[in-house]
């Protein structure tokens, strides 16, 4: 009977540290997508149309950039104390945000909350290690993975409703009394872990890691619009390449390497990490295009095009939750990464035929069958990846693969971005240029006349679903990768996970 007393409050303290972890992540999440469809009005207020591109790309490239470094860092000084501290700082910023009176400030306070905000995503999937067991984090990654997918589809909703009712400024002050609750939150239930081993802080790896991160992000970021051939674009590619093949012989001189090499050398950890780049890629490429889709083609407003995204949503939802159940038995993972991949592919598939005009019933369908795939592969990877390592390399390890999911994220968008505005060039060239219209612009096509609109119409909605085509071959990459994982992680170290990690199940009262 004492034990199932005992049980209650720690039962309680671990909703209470979810509870502020979801939070957090919310935050976190919304923050990468929020802004899209304010960026006009900030661009018209603080006078930087030219610039305006970089208030997305900064957040992006520094949340990605400092994600190792939280990672290691939270390994060495305790997860909790650097996940108040990441918080601490996104909250900071946010409000330089919202009270920016320039594009200089406003790019400046979005680096500075995307290195909050980088934290907080990484040390949350890590903190998750700390307060559960190994048989238990699916479930509750699967939580997490949920919320990270609705905020990519409430994000740019909000910022809208928020800049066409109050002012764009609300986009970044709303997260102050929110975060603030899940700060005291976070701050009264997450557990005090042990230190890790003291050691010298791999400043050389982490510059390394940072500057790659930036030559990625940048990279794809701008690559269409300064020409992917240009010089800057080729000369980053270059000294980004570069940089990675440093990375590895500085990683073996130090003591406490940021980004440890036997971890590269782990199958579960390298391939897992490349079916979460894949997965993002693919999911990014849905989340962020289906919308524009709906409101060019269908020619709703950017709330219906939310609602008419809500079967993704509900499919996303259902299957984290119920994946997440099963993956309690880590002999279900591997079923559950296959059957996700294939459900994601088999989504995008159907997502290359929307060219013909489906009506709304089967395009709901069709999203509903790809948030169904979305849902079930970030649980599984990062829950495969913590399983095969000891708890001391727990952040290092979820680092690892939230680096992957950013950098795929940023190239799903890119990449897509690209084969749709060409798709979309190649098949409206023949039409007159008068007016406004541009075939390198698919949202001039309301400036053509009303003859001319629906070829124009068509081609957009036949260029991305090419472009889905063309993303598709990704996912069959993951899809086959998968086949040869150990989502057990059996030979890479869960049993030292499973004792170390037993200490800090239970959250400090």
């Amino acid at each position: 009977m004492p034990k199932a007393q005992s049980a209650s409050p720690q039962k309680g303290r671990v909703a209470a540290a979810m509870s502020a972890l979801i939070l957090a992540v919310l935050l976190a999440s919304l923050d990468q997508t929020i802004v899209s469809t304010a960026l006009p009005r900030m661009a018209e207020d603080l006078n930087g149309f030219d610039d305006i591109a970089w208030v997305s790309a900064a957040y992006l490239l520094a949340s990605t950039a400092v994600t190792p470094l939280w990672g290691k860092l939270g390994d060495m000084f305790g997860r909790k104390r650097l996940y108040l501290a990441a918080t601490t700082v996104f909250l900071i910023a946010s409000v330089a945000c919202g009270l920016a009176q320039n594009l200089p400030e406003l790019i400046g306070a979005r680096v500075l909350q995307g290195v909050g905000g980088g934290g907080m995503i990484v040390l949350t999937f890590a903190l998750v290690g700390d307060i559960v067991a190994p048989s238990e984090r699916g479930r509750y990654q699967g939580m997490f993975g949920s919320v990270y997918g609705v905020a990519s589809i409430v994000g740019p909703l909000l910022g809208g409703v928020f800049t066409d009712q109050l002012s764009w400024r609300w986009a970044f002050l709303i997260n102050l009394p929110v975060g603030a609750v899940a700060l005291v939150m976070a701050a009264r239930a997450l557990p005090t872990a042990t230190r890790g081993a003291k050691a010298r802080i791999d400043y050389a790896g982490a510059t390394i890691l940072a500057a790659i991160a930036t030559g990625l992000v940048l990279v794809t970021s701008f690559g269409e619009r300064w020409g992917w051939g240009s010089p800057a674009i080729v000369g980053l590619i270059v000294a980004t390449i570069a940089l990675a093949a440093l990375l590895v012989p500085v990683e073996r001189r130090v003591a406490a390497p940021v980004l440890p090499p036997a971890m590269l050398g782990s199958r579960t950890v390298v391939f897992s990490s490349l079916i979460g780049f894949f997965a993002n890629a693919a999911m990014f490429a849905v989340l962020v295009y289906l919308p524009t889709y709906l409101q060019i083609v269908h020619g709703v407003s950017a709330t219906l095009s939310g609602i008419h995204m809500l079967p993704l949503v509900a499919g996303l939802v259902i299957s984290q939750s119920l994946a997440g159940r099963r993956a309690a038995h880590v002999e279900r993972l591997r079923m559950i990464l296959l059957g996700g991949l294939a459900a994601n592919l088999a989504g995008l598939l159907l997502l290359g035929t929307i060219g013909s005009g489906p009506g709304t019933l089967l395009l709901s369908v069709y999203f509903l069958i790809t948030g169904v795939g979305i849902g079930m592969v970030p649980m599984v990877v990062l829950t495969t990846v913590q399983n095969s390592v000891p708890a001391a390399d727990l952040g290092a390890a979820s680092a690892v693969v939230t680096f992957a999911r950013s950098i795929g994220a940023a190239f799903g968008v890119a990449v897509f971005g690209t084969l749709l505005n060409t798709g979309f060039a190649d098949r409206a060239h023949t039409l007159p240029t008068g007016g406004g219209f541009d075939p390198a612009r698919p949202d001039t096509i309301g400036h053509l006349p009303a003859a001319l609109r629906d070829t124009a119409l068509d081609a957009f909605a036949h260029a991305t679903a090419t472009g889905y085509l063309w993303i598709a071959p990704a996912l069959a990459v993951g899809l086959l990768l998968a086949l040869f994982l150990n989502p057990s992680g059996k030979k890479g170290g869960t049993a030292g996970v499973t004792g170390a990690g037993a200490k800090e199940t239970v959250p400090a009262a």
